[in-house]
């Protein structure tokens, strides 16, 4: 075997290995990949039911219901949908009626999400990147550069 022949090998072999150790990773992460909806995704079938995502946009004004202990029930809208979330446990400090919200977990045989965590803004002017994204499609934003409503 020449030298030309014997680099040329090699490259392939290291090719080989790195496009199976990449196969592995993708594989293994595959049922930790959680993909962001908005309540008009959600609306419009995008999402099968049992499957983790996360969802995300403002909660609705009057929307929210305390339950016994830590059961919470509240809506999510994107201003054009608006989809009912159930959570159990403690609700971040920031959290209320009107801001944005983005919460993580699975959609039921009702359409009911059902959230096992969720996150608030941290700030006044701090809003989920997905959820400003979601919401300035719709027509609604009110950012630092005006409402668009």
């Amino acid at each position: 075997m020449t030298r030309k022949q014997r680099r040329l090998s090699l490259i392939v072999v290291a090719g080989l290995v790195l496009a199976a150790a990449s196969a592995l990773v993708l594989t293994a992460l595959q049922d930790e990949i959680v993909f962001f909806r908005s309540p008009t995704d959600v609306a419009e079938n995008k999402v099968t039911e049992g499957t983790r995502f996360r969802l995300g946009g403002l909660v609705e004004e009057g929307s929210v219901e305390r339950g016994q202990g830590e059961a919470v029930r509240f809506a999510i809208t994107d201003t054009a949908n608006t989809i009912n979330v159930t959570y159990t446990g403690i609700l971040p400090d920031l959290f209320r009626e009107g801001q944005g919200v983005v919460t993580e977990g699975t959609l039921d045989q009702s359409g009911l999400f059902v959230a096992d965590t969720v996150l608030a803004k941290h700030d006044e002017t701090y809003m989920p990147p997905e959820v400003a994204e979601a919401l300035k499609a719709q027509g609604y934003w009110q950012g630092e550069e005006g409402s668009t409503q």
